[in-house]
């Protein structure tokens, strides 16, 4: 019997550790989670170590996401990108990674869980909504108020702009979440396909699968993107006031 396509979403614990009641055991989430860090930093230590006027593939690759995410920032933010891309590059080398290892067999796709999209998402809100009160006091509070506004339709857009801002970290996170779920159980129940129809007829499935599998790459990059370009425009929004 074929397993469930939602099976692969289960944490499950490694070293069962329980400390006054609450759960606090190593799960393969928490073991990717440190794979990622890890291959995260050697990619931009190890690769650049040798700084060779002739950059070899992984010093390419590691030059490719500096020059491609500082770009972003600095569109984005101008003379202030030089402060906030450390935290603009970590968020997006945190998904990117979660995403592409979730795409290794038998690996763990942490970014598919919800409790770790919020986590990053709820960062980002808070960060930016502290850049804009430091920076601007109570004058931050105008963001929710246009230039020009009628009297008169200030109690309805004001309380439609402060839901729309209280729902930026729920939108990042579940964006991210849902397309990792959505993702990865199509990839299972096309591989169950491929299984169940047999050597002959499984082929289609497979094929299938291959061209989704390509498909999931792809998305890996647009997702982490997508979360690292609204993280800049989040803070933008918190220092401009726009």
């Amino acid at each position: 019997m074929l397993a469930s396509p939602l099976e692969q979403f289960v944490i499950k614990p490694l070293i069962p550790l329980n400390i006054g009641g609450v759960d606090i055991s190593f799960s393969q989430s928490a073991l990717w989670m440190g794979i990622a860090v890890v291959l995260a930093t050697l990619l931009m230590t190890v690769s650049v170590r040798g700084k060779a006027l002739v950059p070899g593939r992984w010093q390419n690759i590691s030059e490719m996401l500096y020059e491609f995410i500082f770009g972003m920032v600095n569109d984005n933010l101008g003379s202030e990108s030089k402060k906030y891309f450390p935290f603009v590059f970590s968020v997006y080398m945190i998904v990117l990674m979660g995403n592409l290892l979730g795409m290794v067999p038998y690996s763990f796709t942490y970014t598919s869980h919800i409790i770790v999209t919020g986590a990053l998402a709820l960062g980002v809100f808070i960060l930016a909504t502290g850049v804009g009160i430091a920076r601007h006091g109570l004058h931050f509070f105008s963001l929710f108020l246009p230039k020009g506004l009628p009297w008169v339709l200030a109690p309805l857009i004001v309380a439609i702009e402060v839901i729309s801002y209280l729902s930026r970290p729920i939108s990042l996170s579940v964006r991210l979440f849902a397309n990792m779920v959505a993702g990865h159980t199509m990839l299972k129940v096309f591989a169950g396909f491929s299984v169940m129809l047999g050597i002959v007829l499984g082929i289609l499935p497979m094929v299938i699968n291959v061209a989704l599998y390509g498909l999931e790459i792809m998305i890996a990059f647009i997702q982490a993107y997508v979360f690292a370009i609204l993280t800049c425009i989040y803070l933008k929004d918190a220092i401009e006031l726009h």
